[in-house]
Formats: C-alpha cells, structure tokens, sequence
C-alpha cells in the first residue's frame, strides 16, 4: 500500500517498520486530503510523530487505528510535532486536554505559536502584508474578502516543551534525534532514527509535491534560502527510508531531496527569465509562470492558491537577489525586481 499513489490515504495502521505504524488521518480540504501520523512503540506507552488536525472525524480515526494495536487515546505518552501548522498540531493539543498527553514542538515556532495565540489575530494576516509588498493588490483583496475576522486561539496552547535545533529525544527503545530544517516554517523539525534508518520527515520532504515555503503566521525574511539550506541538510545524512507527513512512505529520502534541489533550480531559472523579460514585481512575475503540474495561469487559479503562488515566486525572486542574480529596491511599499 505504502507504494502507491493514493492509497496511502485509505485508513488504517501501517506497519512501516518493527514498532512503527503509519496512521493517516482526514482532513478536511480538497487539496490534501490526509495527513500521516506514526505512532511509534514507546516502552508500555506510545509516541505519535504529528497529532492530526483536530476533527472529530480525525480523531475517531486515530482511535480506531490505535485500537488494532491493542492501545487507546490514553496510551499516548507525547506527540512530537513536526510544526504548527493546522493539521499537525491541533489534534496533539485536544488529546492532552483530555488525557494528559505531553507535546512538544520545535522552539523555532515560538513567534508563528504566540501569534496565533492572539485574541485578535486576523487569518492570513502575516501574508497579506506581504501580498502587498509583492504588488498583488487583486489577489490581496481577493483572499481579504474570504479570511474571517479575529478568532479564538484556543487550538494553539503552548506546547509542554520546546525542542532545540538538535536534541535527542528519550524513548526506551528507540533513541530519536529532532534535526530543525526550517524553511517549510521557521521551526520545522524532522525526526531520525539512526539505528533504523528512518526519517520523520512531516513536511519538509514529500514523496509527491513540493511542500510550501514559509507559510506561517511569522515568517523569516528568506525561507526558500533556508529551505534550500535544510535540504542540504539531509542530503548529507547518510541516506534513510523516508516517512512523510503527506504520501506513502519511500525508500530514500536522497533521491526525493535530489528531486526538490533540482525542481528549485530550475524554477529559479525560469523566474529570472521572466524577470528578465520585464517582470519588475512577485506578482507580476507569477502571472508569467505557470502553476501546477497542469501548467496553469496564476489568474485561473483560486485566490488562495493565487496567494501561495505569488508568495512562493517572491521566495524564489529574493533567492536570486541574495545570489547575484537580480537586483531589488523599494518604491512605496513594494518591492521591485530587475536584473542584476
């Protein structure tokens, strides 16, 4: 099942590895429609590599799956979490309140967490600042229109505990080492298991797609740089079976790192075309690429996916800025490309 496509998704626990079962969980968009968690053997407990998104679909799901290992809700010792986003961590966060479960997350989401934790944090505030910066004022007011108005943090507690960079994490029987690759967000964590060969990679490296780039409620000023970077990161582990967060479990976490090196290469290529060609801003630019592996027009996009686009582009143009490549400057709040 692991090998294929799409049944990855079908639920179930999955056997990946002794003591390592993949749980995939719903969620509830039509994009990606299912998350991995892995619950890992922990002494007479369990530990879960990412929570879910917290649904009660998602969760009768994972209590499902746990009871045919002969475990429960309540067998959950900790979840490590990869990162704050949505479908990662909210679930995490329910199951503690009911039964005690510890979390723990990367100390590098700290500002995206204490935003979120704002009673007046608007949705997609933190993009729509950069929208502008990026010239988009019609995808910006498109994705205004849609966002809600301030809402309750309640799904975004502080963890029990902040993982650093490299920090060895104590299961009984099965030593795991968190890695930060920040990019995807600041925080991101993967999680090794050296012994075995395994990699929990949540989000950072995925079997089918590129993952988004530093969609987060505090980005950092060059995520694509620091994504590239944490790329290279892995790349000079020795080589593991890859465990994502989205799609079914492979054979080399290499291979696919090549991949998404190679994939961001040649997108800063064509971006620099287009710059190059009069493109002066990110969205400009982005309206001169295409999207999807059908090749699609920015403007037949829908407006979030116009925003993630266009976001994206601004991540490759400011790689090609820090190289040499392109040159940029200021005008009344938007950020001007040309080459260098």
């Amino acid at each position: 099942m692991d090998g294929s496509r799409h049944e990855w998704m079908e639920p179930g626990a999955f056997e990946v590895a002794a003591g390592v079962h993949r749980i995939p969980l719903p969620l509830p968009n039509d994009g990606l429609r299912a998350v991995n968690v892995y619950a890992i053997a922990d002494g007479d407990a369990l530990t879960l590599v990412d929570g879910g998104w917290a649904l009660e679909e998602s969760r009768d799901r994972l209590d499902r799956a746990l009871r045919t290992l002969g475990a429960g809700l309540g067998d959950i010792r900790q979840f490590l979490v990869t990162h704050a986003h949505r479908d990662h961590y909210t679930q995490a966060v329910a199951v503690r309140r009911e039964y005690g479960s510890a979390v723990r997350l990367g100390e590098g989401e700290r500002a995206t967490l204490r935003a979120l934790r704002d009673p007046e944090h608007r949705s997609n505030r933190a993009q729509l600042a950069l929208l502008a910066e990026c010239g988009a004022k019609p995808v910006l007011e498109a994705v205004r229109a849609a966002s809600g108005g301030p809402r309750a943090g309640h799904s975004w507690e502080e963890p029990d505990e902040w993982i650093g960079e490299t920090t060895d994490v104590g299961l009984p029987d099965r030593p795991l080492r968190a890695l930060a690759t920040p990019g995807h967000t600041r925080g991101h964590l993967v999680f090794l298991d050296e012994a075995h060969g395994l990699m929990f990679a949540g989000d950072h490296v995925l079997p089918h797609i590129t993952p988004s780039i530093g969609f987060e409620q505090a980005p950092g000023p060059l995520p694509l740089r620091d994504y590239l970077d944490s790329l290279r990161l892995v790349r000079a582990l020795p080589d593991m079976r890859l465990l994502p967060a989205h799609g079914p479990v492979t054979g080399s976490v290499h291979a696919r790192v090549d991949e998404l090196l190679d994939h961001h290469d040649g997108r800063l290529a064509v971006s620099a075309g287009v710059v190059e060609r009069g493109a002066d801003t990110a969205y400009a630019a982005a309206r001169g690429l295409t999207w999807t592996r059908r090749e699609r027009a920015l403007d037949d996009l829908d407006p979030y996916n116009q925003m993630l686009a266009v976001l994206e582009t601004k991540a490759h143009l400011d790689v090609l800025v820090l190289q040499g490549r392109l040159r940029a400057e200021e005008i009344d709040g938007v950020r001007h490309y040309a080459p260098a």
